[in-house]
C-alpha cells in the first residue's frame, strides 16, 4: 500500500542558509515546554478573547474590550513584554504598511533604533481596521492607557474561561509560549532571540552568516505559514496529535484541530517512522474533494466513516461533468466535495442548506511542514 503522506526534502549542505524546509528550530532543546500553552491552547484562548469582546450589549464595555484584544494580540504574536506594548504609541510605534511593530526601551522611548518584529499580513490588517475605527481611535490618544494589573486579571479570566490554569494566562507565560510555538515551527534560536528582544543572542556557528535582511526574510516565511494555517484553507485542518494507535501493518493516528475537531486517518507504520510523528505534535491533515461525501440534513448520519463534520452550503459551482460543492463547518473551515453533476440532481442541494461532509480515515493525508 502506498504512503499517504508527503515529505519535504532533506536540506543539502550546499544549500544557502535560509531554506523554506529546513528545520532551522529543532537542533535546540526547549526547555519546560510543556510548562505554557501549546499552539492549539493559545488558538482557543485568542478565540475566547474574541468572543469575550463582542459579548456585551453596550458599545463602551465593547470598546474597553477590544483594546485588551488588541493587547493580547501584541503580546501572543510578537511576544513582547506587557510593559513594552503598553508603552508603544499605537499610531506611531505600529507600521501596518510595513507590518512591523517597533518596540523602544522604556527607559529610552526617542531610541533612534528601537527593536523592530515583523507581523503576518493579517494581523498588520486587523490592526490597520482596528486603528482606523474613529470610536477606537479617539480615546487612545498616544498611548493604551490601561492599568497593567487590569490586564493581568482580564488574561487570568479568559485563560480559567477556556479551563486553563490560571497561571498560563499570564502576559509572561504567553510571551513563552510564543517563543517555544516559534522554535516548535522550526524558526532559528537567533531569531526568535532578536524577536524576543534578548540581548545576547546565541549565536551558535550554524546561523553567525545571519544578516539583518536574512532574518526578516526566515521571520516573514514563518508568519505568513502560520498565518495559512490558521487561516480557512479548504479540507485542510491544522491540530495537534492526540493518540497514535500502532498494529503490525499500519498505524491509527487521531488529532485535534485548531478549533478542537477531531480527526481521523490511517497511515503505514513505514510512514509513521518516517515523519516521527508522536503523540502531541503538530501536523496537517488534508482530504481531497472527491474523496469527501455530502449528506444532506441536520441529524447526524449513521454511518462507518469516521470524519463528519456538520455546516452549510455556501457556494455551489456547477459543470457539464461534475459539480463542486463548498461546505463551511463550524469554525469556519471550507470542506469541497466534488459530486457528479448526475449525482448532484439527486442531492438536490443548495445554498444555505444544512449538510453533513463525511470521509473516512483512508483518505486523509499528512504533512509536515
Amino acid at each position: 500500500m502506498n504512503a499517504k503522506t508527503k515529505e519535504h526534502p532533506a536540506s543539502s549542505a550546499q544549500q544557502p542558509p535560509i531554506q523554506k524546509n529546513t528545520n532551522h528550530g529543532r537542533i535546540v532543546s526547549i526547555p519546560d515546554e510543556d510548562q505554557c500553552l501549546d499552539a492549539v491552547q493559545l488558538h482557543r484562548l485568542e478565540h475566547s478573547f474574541r468572543e469575550w469582546a463582542e459579548s456585551s450589549p453596550r458599545a463602551d464595555v465593547r470598546l474597553s474590550r477590544r483594546r485588551i484584544v488588541l493587547i493580547f494580540l501584541l503580546i501572543r504574536y510578537t511576544g513582547a513584554k506587557l510593559n513594552e506594548v503598553l508603552s508603544l504609541n499605537p499610531f506611531g510605534d505600529i507600521d501596518t504598511k510595513r507590518q512591523c511593530i517597533l518596540f523602544r526601551r522604556a527607559d529610552l522611548m526617542s531610541e533612534t533604533n528601537p527593536r523592530e518584529v515583523q507581523i503576518s499580513e493579517d494581523l498588520s490588517g486587523e490592526i490597520q481596521r482596528t486603528l482606523d475605527d474613529p470610536a477606537f481611535r479617539n480615546p487612545l490618544q498616544s498611548r493604551f492607557g490601561v492599568d497593567p494589573g487590569f490586564v493581568r486579571r482580564k488574561f487570568y479570566e479568559r485563560a480559567q474561561a477556556c479551563g486553563y490554569p490560571k497561571r498560563l494566562g499570564s502576559p509572561e507565560l504567553i510571551r513563552k509560549a510564543r517563543a517555544v510555538e516559534m522554535m516548535q515551527g522550526n524558526m532559528p534560536l537567533p531569531v526568535v532571540q532578536m524577536m524576543l528582544g534578548h540581548s545576547t543572542p546565541n549565536l551558535t556557528s550554524s546561523y553567525v552568516s545571519f544578516s539583518e535582511d536574512e532574518i526578516q526574510q526566515v521571520t516573514r516565511l514563518f508568519l505568513e505559514r502560520e498565518a495559512s494555517r490558521k487561516t480557512s484553507a479548504r479540507n485542510a485542518f491544522f491540530g495537534k496529535i492526540l493518540t497514535i494507535h500502532r498494529g503490525d501493518i499500519q498505524a491509527c493516528v487521531n488529532l485535534t484541530t485548531m478549533s478542537g475537531h477531531s480527526v481521523t486517518t490511517v497511515i503505514t507504520i513505514d510512514s509513521l517512522n518516517r515523519l516521527a510523528l508522536k503523540e502531541g505534535g503538530l501536523i496537517r491533515a488534508e482530504v481531497k474533494a472527491p474523496w469527501v461525501i455530502l449528506e444532506q440534513g441536520d441529524k447526524e448520519p449513521a454511518c462507518s466513516a469516521e470524519n463528519r463534520f456538520h455546516g452549510r452550503i455556501v457556494r455551489i459551482a456547477g459543470g457539464e461533468v461534475n459539480t463542486e460543492y463548498a461546505v463551511r463547518i463550524s469554525d469556519g473551515t471550507e470542506l469541497c466535495a466534488l459530486v457528479s453533476t448526475a449525482g448532484s440532481r439527486q442531492l438536490n442541494l443548495n445554498v444555505g442548506d444544512p449538510v453533513w461532509a463525511l470521509f473516512n480515515s483512508f483518505a486523509v493525508v499528512l504533512h509536515i511542514d
